[in-house]
């Protein structure tokens, strides 16, 4: 009951109750909306469902926009490892021993380099494995954006293709040749990263960073670099570690002649550069890469896909495919060519293939 003296009009009742509805519906509307859109962008689209940053429909990569972004975080990485090493700030320490029982040295340039490697190309395909010579510790980690540009050379020469995620693996070296990188023998130092499909090296980038050259090729694709027209088949030169020169060049001088050249050199890209055409007055040229000890598949994968795109070869020494899945290390030695009989050569080497597992 109203109190004495006051009539409750039901047009004013009426008005009372529009708004009061009217407040409720502005103080709700913006939240039911929202939940409305949460809902929406919940629920996968018609076509499938959400696909991350840097994959495809249907859980697959384009082997373009990876070839694009490898090459950004190899010359990325390249930057770290000059600034490091112009600024004289190295820090090296021993980070254990190889087989044969020498010091493996690790720098502030290796760290750096490798985590702007690493979270570039995370970042940019988070569904894609990827192996890297050193730890990455999530503690250190950053942001590193792709602008999803691709270079104008990698548009002209390489057409889209697109592989499903779960077969590729992204093998990073963010600095090979430390030992030389702590000596200053710059002209051997590279930054790599290659992309294995099923096990196979199909995209290889060998950076120099003190240089600014980058090599880049795709199998099946293009490339930036080509092979060496010619080399002399009655002088060959061989190329091998600088640490493994003597082991190799009394084997090397009986299967190829005493005229045989050995070259000493540091770094499995440098090495791999040196049989292609490559435009750097630094760069020596051989005709063969041998290598008979364990090495670990960072160190080559890259190299492996640039010849490969070539029409070259990176065996193992007795002429087995390597595969760049399972384990990171490849124990048995490697021989690499271009232009040349590659089965031949490796005929020439069964005293090699005994060395390689030590």
């Amino acid at each position: 009951m109203a109190p004495m003296g006051i009539r409750l009009s039901p047009l004013g009742m009426a008005v009372f109750c529009l708004l009061g509805l009217g407040v409720l519906y502005h103080l709700y509307s913006g939240f039911l909306a929202g939940r409305f859109a949460f809902f929406m962008l919940s629920e996968p689209a018609a076509g499938g469902p959400e696909t991350p940053h840097g994959s495809a429909p249907g859980g697959a990569v384009d082997l373009r926009e990876l070839l694009a972004v490898s090459v950004l975080a190899a010359v990325r990485g390249g930057e770290e490892v000059k600034r490091v090493r112009e600024g004289n700030v190295l820090n090296a320490k021993a980070k254990g021993k190889t087989r044969e029982g020498a010091e493996e040295q690790l720098t502030t340039g290796d760290l750096l380099s490798n985590r702007r490697m690493f979270y570039l190309l995370k970042g940019a395909f988070p569904a894609v494995q990827i192996n890297s010579e050193e730890r990455v510790d999530t503690a250190d980690q950053e942001t590193v954006s792709w602008d999803r540009s691709i270079p104008e050379d990698i548009k002209q020469k390489i057409q889209p293709k697109e592989v499903p995620a779960e077969s590729v693996t992204v093998w990073i070296d963010p600095l090979d040749a430390t030992q030389e990188y702590t000596e200053d023998l710059r002209q051997y130092v590279t930054t790599m990263v290659c992309v294995a499909v099923n096990g196979k090296p199909v995209i290889g980038v060998i950076h120099k960073p003190f240089s600014s050259y980058t090599a880049w090729a795709m199998v099946d694709g293009g490339s930036n670099v080509k092979a060496r027209s010619s080399y002399n088949e009655k002088i060959p030169r061989i190329i091998v570690s600088r640490s493994h020169a003597g082991k190799v060049e009394q084997v090397a001088r009986q299967t190829f002649g005493n005229k045989t050249v050995i070259i000493p050199a540091g770094g499995a890209g440098y090495k791999v550069l040196a049989l292609l055409d490559v435009p750097e007055k630094n760069q020596e040229e051989a005709d063969v890469y041998i290598h008979v000890t364990y090495i670990k598949k960072w160190d080559i994968c890259a190299g492996n896909a640039v010849l490969r795109a070539l029409g070259g070869h990176m065996t193992t020494l007795t002429g087995e495919e390597i595969s760049y899945t399972g384990s990171d290390g490849n124990e048995g030695g490697l021989i690499a060519s271009i232009n040349m009989n590659h089965k031949a050569l490796i005929e020439k080497l069964p005293d090699l293939e005994k060395t390689s597992h030590k």
